[in-house]
């Protein structure tokens, strides 16, 4: 009998992605642009981060209707956002037969305290996280996939750096401590003693981390692939960009071939303007989207 809805299946779901792009879209025409251009799945929103940015107020789950349409659009994965703690969102979109959700941070939190239960769902779950602790919480709540949370809506990698870094230096951390001090460590990241565990002996997490958050050119996709990330998200950077065509096609290219700086060249040559950009100083703290959940 074919497994369906184990954690097991959903990790080597969201395995399948590794490598490859995933764009925010808000229509079935840019949908149709990311999956021409290589991505490996889209992520359905009403609004991508630098309008829910610049609009203010409550940002929700987005129209079914909107999901329906790009859903028909392509054949590539189609994934959505649920507000964090919102698990009657979450179930909505698992009705919509959704690929997968992403608990995302770039809504307006639902729960200032808990997270969804994502172990209760058949639908593979994306979470965000800054640090190995926030990671293996998330991955302890079923989460099957990663992300770094970066500063969505800026156009700034500069936050996406700081997380991946962070997590893969946490990594280094524990996979080079003595066994009797796991314990301990688990305690202060407040991480499940178990995952850590793997992690050490792993030497990586126990599911794909992608980087999200600021990438604008495929020079910041290369750059957070030669971090450690397993592949890339692209929010605003596509379609608030001068020719999002264009970018979209080299921004898959450069995570691909991150190593081949002839060919990251070539595809920088030519791609129009990229999105304004925001410097992380100039956000007020409570506007900053990275520090919702924990």
């Amino acid at each position: 009998m074919v497994e369906k809805g184990t954690y097991r299946v959903k990790k080597g779901m969201a395995s399948m992605q590794k490598g490859g792009v995933i764009m925010d879209v808000t229509t079935a025409e840019e949908a149709i642009i990311a999956e021409k251009s290589g991505a490996v799945a889209v992520m359905a929103l009403e609004k991508v981060p630098a309008d829910i940015r610049a609009g203010g107020g409550v940002a929700r789950m987005a129209d079914p209707v909107v999901i329906e349409e790009i859903m028909s659009a392509v054949s590539i994965p189609v994934m959505a956002k649920a507000r964090i703690g919102h698990f009657v969102e979450a179930k909505i979109l698992e009705s919509l037969e959704i690929d997968y959700i992403d608990e995302s941070e770039v809504l307006t939190p639902a729960d200032e305290r808990y997270h969804i239960d994502k172990h209760k769902f058949n639908v593979p779950f994306v979470c965000g996280a800054r640090n190995l602790g926030e990671a293996l919480r998330r991955v302890g709540e079923g989460a099957a996939m990663l992300r770094t949370k970066g500063e969505a809506g800026t156009g700034n990698v500069v936050e996406a750096v700081k997380h991946m870094r962070t997590v893969m230096s946490d990594i280094r951390k524990v996979v080079n401590m003595p066994d009797d001090e796991l314990m301990t460590e688990a305690k202060e990241l407040g991480a499940p003693y178990e995952l850590l565990k793997e992690v050490k002996e792993q030497g990586r997490l126990p599911v794909v981390n992608f980087a999200a958050g600021g990438v604008a050119t495929p020079a910041d996709a290369a750059l957070m692939m030669h971090l450690g990330a397993d592949g890339v998200f692209v929010g605003s950077g596509i379609f608030k960009s001068g020719n999002p065509e264009k970018r979209a096609e080299a921004i898959v290219e450069a995570a691909t071939n991150y190593e081949d700086y002839s060919h990251l060249a070539e595809v920088s040559k030519n791609l129009g303007e990229a999105m304004v950009g925001i410097n992380i100083s100039d956000i007020d703290d409570e506007q900053r989207m990275q520090d919702r959940g924990w």
